[in-house]
């Protein structure tokens, strides 16, 4: 319909709004009815009265049992109604007030539809909201499943985000499903958040109890590059951009700014949900996302009261929130928590993309905005849309609005609310900075935080929680043991000439190397230590396999052993040639694992199917992993020869590790590089060998202290 034919949709909202109060004055009748039916003076007085009190009896049995009257409108007291109900549901037995109800949701489709025809002029979406509304279960999957195979479910959820609310809704009241009945009233009168899935009706809460935690936050500093992104000056704009900059990684941001009046006032700033799968240590998560919609307080919303207070607000000093997503919800939480507002004065509450529709500020001086596209699909998880009919909040500042991109999850990014209130909402944008004038001013102060479900353990703790001693550096005095908190390794096997190996092994006492098919097994081990005591370096070890100088005439087999944890290990790796890339981890080299140590330039990543090594001069290995066996990382054994005594290194990890049964990594020696660590290389047979497996580990925890001498056996 378009032009002069086109309904009014505030009409067709207004009918829609009247229908409600409809249905809730026969629901309240039904209720009634209800409860005379199942009083027990009228059922006393049947055996006792039966001529007054039968008619009277059947008469109300009629009016709650008959279609041309209440329909099936058993509802309230006791649990005999509500099981009759609940059978009626089931049996597909509708009230008079389901049937209202459907029509106002129906009038609400409508109103959406005149802004956004592609409702009702695409065939595909018109097909399914029909049958949805039609009551035609089998109709309605058949318009779904042909909806998703044409456009897939990211575009046909997009498309349906205007009506999703009103559409769910309708299905969940004419279902034959009894336990969706209370989420589709509450979307469909706008009493208040879903509680259930309106699918399964499954209870929301249940689910978002599972986000525990009391809440903790972090001082963290920014990059250099995140820190000139940052606003400068305060404004809407600036304030949404310093959360496009901190993106969705866990992190919240509180800046002071001196007002036009010379008043400090603050503002806290919170992104949305991190991707992936919930992970129990950041609030951020999809998990944390939930709750902070469903519930009144989650634990991103206690982070974030964390943060305020570690940031030292003086007394009585003003505040701002300022959330997008699900950190639209966790301020929306603070907002309306009495006991927040009575340390703070929080004065604004502005929420971008979130669904807030059923959250109310403690203070009612606190100046509220919610700004959402209709074709994003979060706001609507209260239940309220495009399509909604009630005036929820008169005393807010609400902007939905339609713009051209109707994907998600895109039109749901910081990015792109950033440009619709930049270019396509001035309006709006104006308004909101003229009520945030009070925050516009020049930005004194910046913190970010990390945020965490619950207070995390001390660095490093326990694993990492050793006796130390210092030791002398070339550049001071360095602790031992060396002690990693965040790095990556690969170790390579491959087979090697045995006579090579063996005349390496020759006066060791660790002879004979492990053999694999008649070669000898050697081990290629590349480490980058990110964080540790003696600072980031990485390091390279080749070494021949061996059983350990206990085990050289043992029968037993090898394997096994080498996956054990590295101090309860007899096997290891006779070192025939180390480098690194820092001087005072080359300085300690004798020291740590024995034997000369070269330095060189190394490039460790470590990806979770790829790796790339390369050393400058000796070697480059890289290629895919492929899949792999988790296991825990079993860390390091070395073994050399030093003034006639056999040291044996030891490195204990802490961290989950990948065998990888069939690499396709190749090894290639620098080309004519008379490096002697690319020299022995090509001496073993190396040069273009693959490894027969590989064992990596993306993110471990490691110490390494001094070898020591092994006992004479």
């Amino acid at each position: 319909m378009t032009g002069r034919d086109d309904p009014d949709p505030e009409r067709l909202r207004a009918a829609a709004r009247e229908l409600v109060d409809v249905a809730l004055t026969i629901q309240d009748a039904a209720a009634h009815a209800t409860a005379a039916l199942t009083d027990g003076a009228l059922l006393r007085a049947l055996p006792r009265a039966p001529s007054a009190a039968r008619p009277a009896y059947r008469a109300l049995l009629r009016a709650t049992t008959n279609g041309q009257g209440l329909g099936c409108a058993f509802t309230g007291g006791g649990r005999l109604s509500t099981a009759a109900g609940k059978a009626g549901a089931m049996l597909g037995a509708e009230s008079l007030a389901v049937r209202v109800l459907a029509t106002s949701l129906r009038l609400r489709v409508a109103a959406v539809a005149v802004a956004h025809p592609e409702l009702t002029g695409d065939p595909m979406l018109a097909r399914l909201i029909d049958a949805a509304a039609a009551d035609r279960d089998l109709e309605a999957v058949r318009a779904l499943r042909a909806l998703l195979k044409d456009r897939g479910a990211v575009r046909a959820l997009s498309q349906l985000a205007p009506v999703f609310g009103e559409v769910l809704a309708l299905r969940a009241l004419l279902d034959e499903n009894p336990l969706n009945d209370a989420a589709a009233w509450l979307i469909a009168t706008g009493k208040g958040f879903a509680t259930a899935d309106p699918i399964t009706g499954m209870s929301n809460r249940a689910i978002a109890v599972l986000d525990t935690g009391e809440g903790a936050a972090r001082r963290v500093e920014l990059t250099a590059a995140e820190s000139a992104r940052l606003c400068t000056r305060g404004s809407l704009l600036g304030f949404l951009g310093n959360i496009s900059t901190l993106g969705t990684t866990g992190r919240a941001l509180i800046q002071s700014v001196e007002g036009p009046d010379g008043v400090i006032r603050h503002v806290l700033q919170a992104p949305g949900m991190r991707a992936g799968r919930p992970d129990g240590e950041s609030p951020q998560d999809l998990l944390g996302a939930f709750s902070s919609a469903v519930l009144a307080s989650s634990p991103y919303s206690r982070a974030l009261a964390e943060a305020v207070a570690d940031y030292g607000l003086p007394p009585g000093a003003e505040l701002a929130l300022v959330g997008h997503s699900a950190g639209g919800a966790a301020i929306m939480n603070l907002a309306q928590d009495a006991d927040f507002c009575a340390r703070h004065t929080v004065t604004h509450a502005v929420a971008v993309g979130s669904p807030v529709d059923f959250k109310r500020p403690a203070d009612p001086r606190t100046w509220v905005a919610s700004v959402t596209n209709q074709h994003d699909i979060i706001p609507t998880l209260d239940g309220q849309g495009a399509g909604t009919c009630f005036d929820l909040h008169p005393d807010w500042y609400v902007v939905d609005y339609g713009d051209a991109t109707h994907l998600f999850p895109l039109c749901h990014g910081i990015e792109h609310y950033l440009a619709n209130l930049a270019d396509d909402l001035p309006e709006a944008r104006e308004h909101i900075d003229g009520r945030l004038t009070p925050f516009r001013g020049r930005v004194v102060r910046s913190q970010a935080y990390l945020l965490f479900d619950r207070p995390p353990d001390p660095e490093g703790f326990p694993f990492l929680t050793v006796p130390t001693r210092a030791v002398d550096g070339p550049e001071g005095s360095v602790e031992l043991p060396i002690r990693c908190r965040d790095g990556d390794a690969l170790t390579a096997y491959f087979a090697a000439h045995p006579a090579v190996a063996a005349g390496l092994l020759e006066g060791t006492g660790l002879g004979p190397a492990v053999r694999v098919a008649g070669r000898a097994l050697v081990a290629v081990h590349a480490a980058r230590n990110r964080h540790t005591t003696a600072g980031g370096y990485g390091e390279l070890q080749v070494g021949v396999v061996v059983p350990g100088p206990s085990r050289r005439r043992s029968r037993s087999p090898v394997w096994p052993d080498l996956l054990r944890a590295a101090d309860l290990r007899r096997s290891g790796s006779f070192l025939v040639g180390s480098a690194v890339d820092a001087t005072t981890v080359r300085a300690l080299g004798p020291r740590l694992w024995g034997g000369e140590t070269y330095l060189t330039s190394l490039d460790v990543r470590l990806g979770a199917r790829s790796a790339h090594v390369s050393a400058d001069l000796i070697l480059t290995l890289r290629g895919r992993l492929g899949p792999g066996l988790p296991l825990n990382d079993p860390g390091l054994v070395g073994y050399a020869r030093e003034a006639g005594a056999v040291l044996r290194s030891c490195v204990r990890t802490r961290g989950r590790a990948r065998l990888h049964a069939a690499p396709s990594l190749r090894l290639a020696v620098a080309p004519r590089s008379a490096h002697p660590l690319a020299d022995r290389l090509r001496e073993l047979g190396l040069d273009g060998a693959r490894p027969l497996l590989c064992l990596s580990a993306t993110t471990r925890q490691a110490l390494r202290d001094a070898a020591v001498p092994v006992p004479p056996g």
